[in-house]
């Protein structure tokens, strides 16, 4: 376990307590500030990919390239 770990299960015990003070709360935003972080430059799965581009397809196409479609 690392400090930062040591320091995050006192904030976690502190907060359950009832004591949040200022020391707690930077530790909370430093934690945050490091998830969305990772959230933020994670790749973008190729699959969500392939749907998001069929969907502009799908929106692209006029009402008779649709009603086409759905005869075949």
């Amino acid at each position: 376990m690392s400090s930062d770990d040591g320091d995050e299960v006192k904030a976690s015990r502190d907060l359950r307590d009832g004591r949040a003070n200022a020391k707690v709360q930077e530790t909370i935003g430093r934690s945050l500030k490091a998830h969305y972080n990772d959230l933020v430059h994670a790749p973008i799965p190729d699959k969500f990919l392939e749907l998001l581009a069929r969907l502009e397809l799908k929106e692209q196409r006029t009402p008779a390239q649709e009603s086409d479609d759905e005869r075949r």
